[in-house]
């Protein structure tokens, strides 16, 4: 499949700029909270060394003289979201990649547009003004991401199925990885992609499990991932401001109950389940934080999906004194199907059992276990029971 990234490089930061004019000539670092850290968003073209997800305290080691900006993550999410409204009418293949960088699928859109400098002219005129638009062509989402980060602003291209030339002097830097893998490639001496796509795939999986095959993949300019449309169905957001910041549990878990029940009322909630959602909160000298929150079973109602957020509040409580508080669903789904039991002892080990799945999905792994007989029968002991999940 033919894909279009719409790459608009910095774009917290272009949204900062298009408020504050006098932040264009000066080295800045946008920065947002993530439990009781403070990392990097976003950064001034100039500097150099800093990456998405690093704390702040190893940027600012790197960059002493920048200017610190707390992230406003709710203006940037609004903007990006009307700039996707817009690109869903020239494709309804539109798949929304992070902050400022989306991918439209031109399969058979020959027929609404003659020819490709067309297409590129009527993706280039729904972004708004003022914004710095890369545009790149390719058969897979990562070499068409390549291909618009490595143009000038304004410009576009488009790659052939044989572009090892191109990829071949690229750092690794540019993968989709993270930031430890990046790291540990620096160290075996990997500084570029053509280095990666010289060595056996084997190595690679041997040192970085499943992950080495999609980094050699990747290096070669081999991306086979779907193009995955956005639902606008999917995305529910509320926010409120509080009468006053306030560090208390109490008021705030009042104003997530609040916020969820106006969610709850939507009417994509009639028909399914939330499966995933961000809180997040403006803190007092702080700026943005945010917290995801995952469901191993759907959640259908207020008091469910206020449980699991207190979860999440209690272990990672927002770091200062709250000023507003908003909720944004990032996945729905169908309803899981369960029957409810008949008899109270029943409910109550279901109930059970479902605070233990809670508690492990949290903690990443099985944390409550049982024993179970594997074989009774057996001469040694050590093999005739064996720990198992209890909520297997």
């Amino acid at each position: 499949m033919q894909i279009l990234c719409i790459l608009i490089p910095h774009f917290p930061l272009q949204c900062e700029i298009q408020r504050q004019l006098s932040l264009k000539d000066c080295p800045s670092i946008m920065t947002y909270a993530a439990g009781s850290q403070r990392l990097v968003l976003d950064w001034s073209a100039g500097i150099k060394g800093i990456q998405s997800g690093m704390p702040l305290q190893q940027a600012i080691s790197l960059h002493r003289e920048a200017k610190l900006i707390p992230a406003d993550m709710t203006h940037y999410l609004n903007v990006f979201e009307r700039i996707m409204d817009a690109l869903s009418k020239i494709s309804p293949l539109v798949e929304e990649s992070d902050l400022g960088c989306a991918y439209l699928g031109l399969d058979g859109l020959q027929l609404a547009y003659k020819n490709e400098n067309a297409l590129i002219n009527a993706t280039k005129t729904v972004i708004p003004k003022g914004f710095d638009v890369r545009l790149g062509i390719a058969t897979g989402k990562f070499p068409a991401y390549l291909s618009s980060l490595y143009r000038p602003n304004g410009g576009s291209i488009t790659l052939d199925r044989d572009f090892a030339s191109f990829l071949r002097d690229l750092p690794c830097n540019v993968l989709p990885i993270s930031i430890k893998s990046k790291q540990k490639l620096r160290d075996f001496g990997l500084q570029t992609l053509g280095q990666i796509s010289a060595l056996p795939v084997g190595p690679l999986q041997a040192q970085f499990g499943p992950e080495g095959k999609q980094i050699w993949e990747l290096s070669r300019g081999n991306d086979t991932t779907p193009l995955y449309p956005r639902n606008t169905q999917d995305t529910i957001e509320k926010s409120t401001v509080l009468p006053s910041a306030t560090v208390s549990m109490e008021a705030i878990l009042a104003g997530v109950e609040s916020l969820l029940s106006g969610i709850f009322a939507h009417d994509a909630l009639k028909t399914k389940a939330v499966h995933s959602l961000v809180l997040w909160a403006k803190v007092w000298s702080f700026g943005y934080w945010e917290q995801s929150v995952k469901f191993k079973e759907p959640s259908t109602n207020t008091q469910n999906t206020l449980s699991h957020i207190k979860h999440v509040i209690e272990n990672h409580h927002p770091p200062g004194p709250v000023e507003e508080l908003g909720i944004r669903i990032t996945a729905l789904g169908a309803h899981s199907g369960r029957q409810k039991p008949l008899f109270s002892e029943t409910k109550a080990k279901d109930n059970l059992l479902e605070d233990i799945k809670q508690m492990e999905l949290r903690l990443g792994g099985p944390q409550v276990f049982k024993v179970k007989e594997v074989e009774p029968w057996s001469r040694i002991p050590e093999r005739r029971q064996a720990l198992v999940p209890i909520s297997q």
